[in-house]
């Protein structure tokens, strides 16, 4: 069969764009070619006016939180009282609504220019605890639900053992518990990695997995190289209940029992002590930064340049959904820092694309996507730059338009494994994308 040709009006070849670019992919999905200089559409190739950046990656997701967009905006609480209104909302998926629901989210993310996604998965059994006939019946429906949306997942089958510290799980959480770290593992071994998937672990938080059984995830993980995630330092409530329970931080319990490293990444890591930020930047733990959530819980902004400075690797995610938009995750890390030093430029914009692609799909197990050369996976994205909000900077400083300016309603293609799943704005297999949301959603409710 003969190669597909995309011609680039402009790329973002990592450290600069490039215009009139012409990229062969392979009938395996991959990046066999790239030539520049290529002023106009060779014959027959496929056109993509814009700029062209590899696809982004969503490296902390979970799904199921998009149904509490709005609801969970209504009036003022905190991160504890938004948990019970997210419980309420896990009690009434199956793996068919679920599978409804992910579709549309994952189509969501499609539209935004996202490639891949790392689903922070922990929703397992049926209300009460009761596993289903197929045990992995929910991540199934995750997977099944990534292929038909088109893009790649990273399944991080989380461990979720305990309410708190040792503690049973309260009733809402009988879903998300498999008993032990051993039965955890059992469970998930069952899981088979496929065209389009990974499979990695995580740890729900050092309060969801008993210090005893940290080092069972761990081993898993590292048995099969895949990528290990956990919530850590989000709240400081956390904190302070570790330091009660074990004379440490979370960020020290889990050095000592073995999680850290180059696999492990750390979501949010917003409020950590000197000593934590070396421990992570020491064992080249990564760090997934989810700034809109972040601020909509109020959790705080994290350490991330000094996080970054002593080694650890950025990512972003959009995590609860408040918004579904890379761009503006990447845009508020850097926005963020400058409203708490009240100086700017700690990114570049080429830094924080590469946080939101190549160091994305990295921490996702996806080493050979992120970048536009020969080899790579023939996962991008194209961003108009004709719109109200991208129209007017040169070409040459389309970086900056796409971070500073851009949106995810700004993204006019996406291809993934060379197959065009976004064209012109809509997607080519979810029709409508906001009646699948609304559907699913609504259902929920009923």
């Amino acid at each position: 069969m003969p190669l597909t040709t995309y011609w680039l009006e402009h790329a973002w070849l990592d450290t600069h764009v490039e215009p009139g670019v012409a990229l062969t992919v392979s009938t395996e999905g991959r990046i066999d070619s790239v030539r520049t200089g290529v002023a106009t559409p060779p014959p027959g190739a496929v056109a993509l006016h814009g700029l062209t950046i590899p696809g982004l990656s969503n490296a902390h997701s979970h799904a199921f939180h998009r149904a509490l967009r709005g609801t969970v905006q209504v009036g003022s609480g905190t991160f504890w009282t938004w948990r019970e209104v997210m419980y309420t909302v896990a009690q009434r998926l199956t793996p068919d609504s679920y599978f409804a629901l992910a579709r549309a989210v994952y189509a969501e993310m499609a539209l935004a220019g996202i490639t891949s996604v790392g689903e922070f998965h922990y929703l397992h059994h049926a209300p009460g605890g009761t596993p289903y006939a197929d045990p992995n019946a929910m991540g199934e429906a995750l997977i099944a639900a990534a292929a038909e949306a088109g893009i790649r997942i990273t399944l991080l089958d989380t461990a979720y053992l305990s309410s708190g510290f040792g503690a049973a799980p309260e009733h809402h959480q009988l879903r998300f518990t498999d008993g032990t770290a051993e039965k955890w593992a059992e469970r998930v071994s069952a899981l088979k990695e496929r065209d389009g998937v990974r499979l990695g672990a995580a740890i729900h938080s050092v309060r969801a997995v008993p210090a005893d059984q940290l080092a069972t995830v761990a081993h898993w993980a590292t048995e099969r190289h895949a990528p290990l995630h956990v919530h850590l330092s989000e709240q400081t409530a956390e904190n302070d209940a570790c330091q009660a329970a074990h004379g440490m931080t979370p960020t020290q319990l889990l050095a000592e029992h073995g999680v850290l490293g180059a696999r492990t990444t750390g979501v949010h890591n917003t409020h950590m002590t000197d000593t934590d930020i070396a421990l992570i930047g020491s064992t080249s733990t990564g760090t997934c930064m989810c700034p809109t959530t972040e601020r909509d819980l109020a959790d705080g902004i994290g350490p991330a340049v000094a996080l970054q400075r002593a080694g650890s690797p950025l990512s972003l995610g959009s995590d609860s959904h408040a918004v579904v938009d890379l761009l503006e995750e990447a845009r508020a890390m850097e926005l963020n820092e400058r409203l708490r030093t009240r100086t700017r430029g700690h990114w570049t914009a080429a830094a924080l694309l590469r946080a939101a692609t190549a160091d994305g799909h990295a921490a996702l197990g996806w080493q050979d996507a992120g970048v536009l050369e020969q080899g790579a996976l023939a996962d991008f994205a194209t961003i108009a730059l004709d719109t109200v909000r991208t129209a007017g900077p040169v070409p040459r400083l389309g970086a900056e338009t796409a971070v500073f300016a851009a949106t995810a309603s700004d993204v006019r293609h996406v291809v993934v494994g060379g197959r065009h799943i976004v064209r012109d704005g809509f997607h080519t297999s979810v029709p409508d994308v906001g009646k699948a949301l609304a559907d699913s959603i609504t259902a929920l409710r009923s």
